[in-house]
């Protein structure tokens, strides 16, 4: 294993109560043991990029009521590409060679279960997003 490898297994998060069987699907084994330890360690950065997100928009996000705040956050994700893909870069560049071979198996169908992981990371912090934090 080299360095880099183990440097990145080193600094992930451990997550006890997420719990891999026999039959758990390849999928949700590479989301439980690697996108879900990822966006943990890389959460404040994924709350940053959407506050700077938040406030290149015209910061439209801080006047709206906390169900729509919910709604801005997944159609920001959902619908901008560009800041879409800059998340996913945040995730996989985080990924050792071996997990991205894995990654790259089955992409589309991962994106899809790391950026929902995304979305309820960022939803869980909308509290963190006030307007007086924002930079």
């Amino acid at each position: 294993m080299d360095n880099r490898t183990k440097d990145l297994l080193r600094i992930r998060p451990e997550i006890p109560d997420v719990l891999v069987y026999e039959e758990t699907s390849s999928e949700e084994r590479f989301q439980n043991t690697t996108i879900r330890p990822v966006i943990k360690l890389q959460k404040e950065l994924l709350v940053e990029a959407f506050r700077n997100y938040a406030n290149k928009h015209k910061r439209v996000f801080y006047t709206l009521s906390l169900e729509k705040r919910l709604v801005y956050i997944e159609n920001a994700i959902h619908k901008d590409i560009k800041f879409r893909n800059s998340l996913k870069g945040m995730i996989i560049g985080q990924f050792t060679v071996e997990e991205y071979l894995t990654y790259i198996e089955n992409s589309s169908a991962l994106n899809k279960r790391m950026m929902n992981m995304v979305i309820e990371t960022i939803k869980d912090c909308v509290q963190l997003l006030e307007v007086g934090m924002a930079v």
